[in-house]
């Protein structure tokens, strides 16, 4: 198959998801194209089976702010007609849906027929797609998809509460390639961020406030009063000053590192003890699986989709929302027995197991062909 993939080129969750998938796809004799503004950030060896194609946006004194969505509709027509793509699959709903809507509908001008897959990856669709100013679009461009994908269950039952959906919503988990895990022999070294052999708590994230950061760092407060330990924050976002500063206020400047946005998350998940994520939403969970896949526990908010990745006192622990005590509390009851540490650590990686890549690509190579192919 000839597939246009269009998603983020950026370090979120949705815009790795849809790389990794097309890096996949490739490796499976699948020809990929990717759309977007710039080159993904794990988008590594391009070859005659994985392409990289720039939106240019032209910049015009007239617009505020400049049609993104224009040039994105107007770069997919170009690429479906110049390499005959078979499909388009579109990762997050703003503006992707709604700007490959507009390409079908130009190339169906021309008499050219694609279909269109839309996956939904959660704030696209829980915060940003229903607001207001937005909502009516993107609705419109999901019941125009012929297929519709969300990244879980939970995901799916928030779609269908706040939109009028038409379509059927399949579920297919975000995943991870469990065979590069699982096959590391390099032991982790870790001497170049903790030459004290502390405890290690890792976190990170797009540092948004629905991300509560500082809740972060009040629970790894409560750990470091009874181990040696230290805290990173990997990623950058419009909290990170914020957490810097409550740092410098309660004397952490020592035990909190900010690593900013990184693309060494493997190194750093290989060596890490314990992962916190205190979220307010999330409709996966993809950094909670990937570190799970590196054997680290998992210390969450019960929200989301959290409790389809997490097994509560299995592979870590699901917490009310904002109850910094009963976080501490159970990442504290993890770290604190050597034996029970081990066990929650190869349990997590057992958990991780059932999000492989080759489990989850049969499921998105069956809507493929169903869409290529409709009864």
């Amino acid at each position: 198959m000839k597939i246009v993939i269009v998603c983020y080129p950026t370090f979120g969750g949705s815009g790795v998801v849809a790389t990794e998938l097309g890096l996949f796809l490739s490796k499976k004799g699948h020809e990929i194209h990717f759309i977007t503004y710039k080159q993904p950030v794990r988008l590594e060896n391009l070859n005659s089976k994985l392409h990289f194609h720039e939106v240019n946006v032209p910049t015009y004194d007239l617009f505020k702010y400049q049609p993104y969505e224009l040039a994105l509709s107007s770069k997919v027509v170009d690429i479906v007609k110049t390499y005959k793509i078979n499909l388009l699959h579109v990762h997050y709903a703003i503006p992707h849906a709604y700007a490959a809507y507009m390409a079908k509908k130009m190339l169906e001008d021309e008499g050219v027929f694609i279909p269109m897959i839309t996956t939904l990856h959660g704030t696209d669709i829980t915060l940003v797609g229903s607001h207001p100013f937005y909502k009516t679009a993107v609705q419109f461009s999901i019941n125009n998809s012929e297929y519709v994908t969300a990244v879980s269950q939970s995901l799916k039952e928030d779609t269908e509460r706040l939109f009028k959906i038409k379509k059927e919503i399949k579920v297919i988990p975000n995943f991870i390639d469990s065979e590069k895990y699982s096959s590391r022999t390099v032991p982790c070294d870790n001497g170049f961020l903790n030459k004290e052999n502390q405890t290690i708590i890792t976190h990170i994230s797009n540092f948004r406030p629905l991300k509560r950061v500082i809740d972060v760092i009040k629970i790894f407060e409560k750990i470091h009063l009874k181990f040696q330990s230290k805290l990173l924050m990997v990623g950058d976002g419009p909290d990170k000053e914020k957490a810097k500063r409550y740092c410098r206020s309660n004397g952490l400047e020592n035990a909190v590192m900010f690593l900013g946005n990184s693309n060494e998350i493997d190194e750093i998940l290989c060596f890490s003890d314990l992962f916190l994520l205190p979220s307010e939403q999330e409709s996966f969970g993809l950094s909670a699986l990937e570190a799970m896949a590196h054997k680290v526990p998992v210390i969450c908010s019960d929200v989301g989709g959290l409790s389809e990745v997490v097994k509560d006192g299995f592979s870590g622990f699901l917490c009310p929302l904002g109850d910094i005590d009963a976080m501490a509390e159970k990442a504290l009851h993890i770290l604190e027995d050597k034996g029970r540490h081990e066990q929650f650590k190869q349990n997590a990686f057992e958990v991780s197991k059932k999000f492989d890549i080759n489990n989850i690509i049969k499921d998105y190579e069956s809507v493929y062909e169903e869409a290529l192919n409709p009864s």
